[in-house]
């Protein structure tokens, strides 16, 4: 029970004091301090020259009623939670009530559960999630902790990353700096063994049929059967998008769509211009390499998803899927390019498929790195989902998600890869040619530290393109990202803290992917 001075102070505001010395006697057993008014001019006297953590307000009284005393305490105190207490259900005076910001209500007779509920959900709530939350997460990581000492599916990974995501949004609004913590070591436990398991089984998968949904395999699992039934599909990729991200604003689709969401594996490296043109073409990169050999004909990152509209439409010609009309594809890189598209959204109705992909995100994770006030603004996760979520609400995307929402379509939603926050540097060696990327790099004769990253020495064994004869890759594990040997320090100062991808960890390679269909 708490001590006389650390109990929070209750006011309670009633012309008939004496008929609730029971309910006084509860509440002080229960460790609250308790003061009594019996008039609303009482009442704002000693709100003005006390501190007070709640005031229980009765409606009816003697001279200044509740409703005008609550304006006169709002105007002193504006943030003391006022609960008001009355005999009348009219819903006129609720709404009356909650105009002027009551944060709660009660209905005469009361009990003293009733009030003690009332009591702890304005004073404790934030304590007493956070006990809940502690036992609730210790309750979950144990349970999937135990499946790390057993034979572990792919499956597993995508619970783990729905546990890491869940969890970080729920500590987005009950911030707990120790639970929080606790977080950031479990996620970095969690990722280790990631790492370990992909070593282990990522190749085997390339060469199997038994094999997870990876890249080039969802637009046969989740597009094309349904345009086969004549379904009209309306495909949203948004570069960049992390599982935490989507599971932020899928609520906000889900007032206009019914959502399944599932899961599927982003293909290495991580990053746009091996798994977003793998996802359109449906082969793998060494595949796409053979037949569209222009494709991947130089170093320039920026310029290797030239074509996915062609690699998307032979895709899906080569499971006998032809259309009269053209194929809508656009890419859409900034808000005014997609405003533009969101005022003329009906010219795309008619198309059996319809796709766009949404550049921001990915935008705004790398310029994070280059722009002071962005990393100002989301210089942690949490502040970059809410970044994420406001652009979400405003955005031509949410727009035309909303278009689609009043149309036969199934819209699909999802990414190429995710992204990682990065903490550790690693040396990378290699040529003046060698790739940009941070999280991963391809080139000749790479080599960097085997505790840090994973050489790839025979592309082919990865379903990579080969360059030259001595073209090898290497991919970051974990948080690490590639630094110089020549410029190691300043390189570490501007990307510590930085979103990347390409690279191996849950948050990078395992992808959401929302099958939306209108209510």
């Amino acid at each position: 029970m708490a001590t006389k001075k650390d109990a929070k102070r209750i006011l309670w505001v009633d012309d008939e004091l004496e008929s609730l010395k029971p309910h006084f006697l509860f509440l002080e057993k229960r460790g609250y301090d308790l003061t009594g008014a019996v008039s609303g001019d009482e009442a704002i006297a000693l709100v003005t020259k006390e501190q007070f953590d709640m005031v229980l307000l009765d409606e009816m009284m003697p001279g200044k009623d509740g409703l005008t005393t609550l304006e006169e305490i709002k105007a002193v105190q504006p943030h003391l939670p006022v609960v008001m207490v009355t005999k009348s259900e009219e819903e006129s005076l609720m709404d009356e009530a909650i105009g002027q910001k009551i944060d709660d209500y009660l209905v005469k007779p009361v009990n003293p559960s009733q009030v003690l509920l009332v009591v702890k959900r304005m004073l404790e709530a934030k304590k007493i999630i956070s006990d809940s939350s502690m036992k609730r997460y210790i309750t979950e990581i144990n349970r999937f902790n135990q499946k790390l000492y057993a034979p572990i599916e792919p499956e597993d990974w995508f619970e783990a990353a729905r546990i890491l995501a869940r969890w970080n949004l729920e500590l987005d609004i009950n911030n707990d700096i120790g639970l929080n913590q606790t977080l950031e070591g479990t996620r970095k436990e969690w990722n280790t063994e990631f790492t370990k398991y992909i070593e282990a089984h990522y190749q085997n998968w390339l060469h199997s049929e038994d094999r997870p949904v990876l890249s080039p395999d969802v637009t046969g699992k989740y597009i094309i059967p349904r345009l086969k039934k004549q379904e009209k599909v309306a495909l949203i990729v948004v570069d960049c998008m992390r599982l935490d991200q989507w599971m932020l604003v899928e609520p906000l689709a889900a007032e206009y769509y019914n959502i399944e969401r599932k899961y599927y594996f982003s293909m290495l490296p991580s990053a746009t211009p091996f798994a977003r043109n793998a996802l359109f073409a449906g082969i793998f990169p060494d595949e796409i390499h053979r037949m569209y050999p222009d494709n991947y004909g130089s170093f320039d990152e920026g310029s290797l998803n030239r074509m996915e509209d062609r690699l998307f439409a032979d895709n899906l010609a080569r499971n006998g899927l032809r259309f009269n009309r053209k194929l809508r594809y656009t890419k859409i890189y900034n808000n005014s390019e997609g405003e533009t598209i969101a005022k003329r959204i009906a010219d795309f109705f008619q198309s059996p498929i319809v796709t766009f992909v949404f550049n921001f995100l990915d935008i705004l994770a790398h310029g994070r790195s280059n722009n002071v006030i962005l990393k100002e603004i989301a210089g942690t996760e949490a502040a970059f989902r809410s970044l994420m979520k406001s652009w979400f609400e405003h955005s031509p995307l949410f727009t035309i998600l909303k278009a689609f929402a009043a149309r036969d379509f199934t819209v699909i939603v999802t990414t190429d890869h995710g992204s990682v926050l990065c903490k550790r540097g690693t040396m990378a060696h290699g040529k003046r040619s060698t790739s940009t990327n941070l999280r991963y790099k391809y080139g000749d004769n790479l080599n960097s530290d085997p505790k840090d990253s994973i050489l790839i020495k025979k592309p082919e064994q990865w379903r990579l393109p080969t360059f030259s004869l001595a073209t090898t890759y290497i991919l970051a594990k974990e948080d690490f990202f590639f630094v110089y040997p020549n410029n190691y320090n300043e390189m570490v100062r501007q990307f510590s803290d930085s979103f990347q991808h390409g690279g191996i960890s849950l948050e990078e390679m395992v992808v959401p992917i929302a099958i939306m269909t209108p209510r």
